[in-house]
C-alpha cells in the first residue's frame, strides 16, 4: 500500500484522463471523448462580488458574507486541506497566507485553490471525490484575510508538487470564468490552463509576494 499522499495523486492522474478525453483525445481504448464538463460558481446562495484584477499575481478575491457555502466549481478530487490557521503576521510566510484552504483537481486538469475559509466541511478530505455545487466550506477572513472584509481567494493553476504554493496561490485571472459562471455558462479555464503551463514550466519561479 501507498501512502495516503500516493492515492491522492493516483486520484487525480485518473482526473487528468478525463480532462485529456474531455479535450478532444480518446481513451487507452479509443472511445470517444466524453461531454464538456460543467462548471457553477464558487458562491451559493448569497451576494458575492469580485473585482477584474488582483494584486501582486492572478487570482480573484470574492467578496461575500461571513459563513455564505463555498462550493466546487467543477467535477473533481480533493488535493489540499489545511484546517489550521498557521500564518503569523510576523513572518507572513507566502505557505500559510490562505489560512484554512482546500484545492481541487477538477477533471478538466486544472487546480480550483479556495483560501481564507471559516470553516471547512468535514467530509472533505484529500481523495474525496467531489462534484459541481459540492459544498466544501464557509466564507470567512482566516490567514492574511484576518482584519479585512470576509472573502474567498480563489485561484486557478495546473497541479504541482504541494510545495509549490506559489503556483497553487494562482496563475490565470479567473475573473472571466467567473462571469460566465455567474451567468450559468459553461466556459473552462482548461485551454489557458495548458498552454500556460506549457509556457511557463511545471514550477516556474515565486516572481511576486514571494
Amino acid at each position: 500500500m501507498g501512502t495516503g499522499e500516493d492515492m491522492v495523486r493516483i486520484l487525480v492522474a485518473i482526473g487528468v484522463a478525463f480532462a485529456m478525453t474531455w479535450a478532444g483525445g480518446t481513451t487507452a481504448a479509443g472511445s470517444v471523448a466524453s461531454p464538456s464538463p460543467s462548471y457553477v460558481f464558487p458562491i451559493q446562495d448569497c451576494d458575492a462580488s469580485y473585482g477584474r484584477v488582483h494584486h501582486d499575481y492572478p487570482a480573484s478575491d470574492v467578496f461575500a458574507r461571513e459563513g455564505c457555502p463555498i462550493v466546487s466549481v467543477t467535477d473533481g478530487v480533493v488535493d489540499e486541506v489545511s484546517r489550521r490557521d498557521r500564518w503569523n503576521p510576523r513572518r507572513n510566510d507566502g505557505a500559510t497566507r490562505g489560512g484554512l484552504s482546500v484545492s481541487i483537481i477538477g477533471d478538466d486538469g486544472v487546480r480550483y485553490y479556495y483560501s481564507h475559509l471559516s470553516v471547512i466541511n468535514r467530509r472533505i478530505e484529500p481523495g474525496e471525490r467531489v462534484t459541481a455545487g459540492r459544498r466544501l466550506g464557509q466564507v470567512g477572513r482566516t490567514g492574511s484575510a484576518r482584519g479585512t472584509s470576509p472573502h474567498v481567494h480563489f485561484g486557478l493553476s495546473w497541479p504541482t508538487p504541494h510545495r509549490a504554493w506559489w503556483v497553487r496561490r494562482g496563475m490565470l485571472a479567473p475573473a472571466p470564468y467567473l462571469d460566465a459562471w455567474r451567468d450559468g455558462k459553461d466556459r473552462s479555464p482548461a485551454r489557458a490552463i495548458r498552454e500556460l503551463r506549457d509556457d511557463r514550466g511545471e514550477i516556474p519561479p515565486c516572481d511576486a509576494a514571494c
